[in-house]
């Protein structure tokens, strides 16, 4: 970044805990892949291969090359984990992400209709090879209409004391289901339960697709609020919002 003078908001140097920026890859093309986490690998901490691209990815191996020349770590996405648990090939999934060399692997619940206790379960399995991050909240919405606020805090703390490295809150690439309501909005119920508690905000991933909900969390967590499912145009713009260099953060 530029030496101007400037105050901006604090930034952690990578590889950081805090303000993460996670993106999601869902069948981008090679030439361009490279070329964004080459020029922006210092905003970028994690890539997801978004729910089960990692199969069907012509140049996977490729990408993962290019992301470890760059220090940047992957994982798959949560839905092809719940892919293997529907067919009782965890053991399977488990040796694939071995072979794979995968460092981070994403346990989640929001498509395959499995108790949080189960899924809890494979986190404490998966967190004895694997850093776990784990995902909280449904895909389908009129499922995550019903799922009240109090359920999202008590499998939140399920997740972390099974071994969860971080909680991810379920938005899906759209942003209109988990922690939102169908219009977009992030349910403030959810929020500000997490908010009041004891849970501290570095132990969570939001996930946020759009501008709307980028700014939303760094308005009410900061600037180094950890955000996933970030498209790989809005590396930048994402990190401008984080420094309160465009008018929808320009008073942080």
């Amino acid at each position: 970044m530029l030496v101007t003078g400037l105050t901006l908001p604090m930034r952690e140097e990578k590889p950081r805990n805090n303000g993460l920026t996670i993106l999601i890859d869902n069948g981008t093309p090679l030439n361009l892949f490279k070329d964004t986490i080459q020029s922006s690998s210092q905003y970028i901490d994690l890539v997801k291969f978004g729910w089960g691209t990692s199969l069907v990815t012509r140049y996977l191996k490729q990408k993962i090359s290019w992301l470890r020349e760059q220090d940047i770590d992957f994982f798959f996405g949560g839905t092809l984990f719940e892919k293997f648990l529907s067919q009782d090939k965890m053991e399977e999934y488990y040796h694939l992400c071995k072979d794979m060399n995968c460092r981070y692997v994403e346990i989640s619940n929001g498509t395959l209709a499995i108790p949080n206790k189960e899924k809890a379960i494979f986190i404490k399995y998966f967190s004895e090879g694997f850093t776990v991050l784990s995902e909280v909240g449904n895909k389908d919405i009129s499922k995550a209409n019903q799922k009240d606020s109090t359920e999202w805090l008590e499998n939140i703390r399920e997740d972390i004391e099974a071994g969860a490295f971080k909680v991810m809150t379920e938005a899906r690439e759209s942003g209109t289901s988990g922690i939102c309501s169908d219009d977009g909005e992030v349910r403030m119920d959810i929020f500000d339960l997490i908010k009041s508690s004891d849970i501290p905000f570095d132990r969570l991933i939001f996930e946020a697709p759009n501008k709307k909900m980028q700014t939303f969390f760094i308005e009410h967590v900061g600037s180094n609020v950890n955000l996933a499912n970030i498209a790989f145009s809005d590396v930048i713009s994402l990190e401008t919002l984080r420094l309160g260099l465009r008018s929808d953060t320009f008073n942080l």
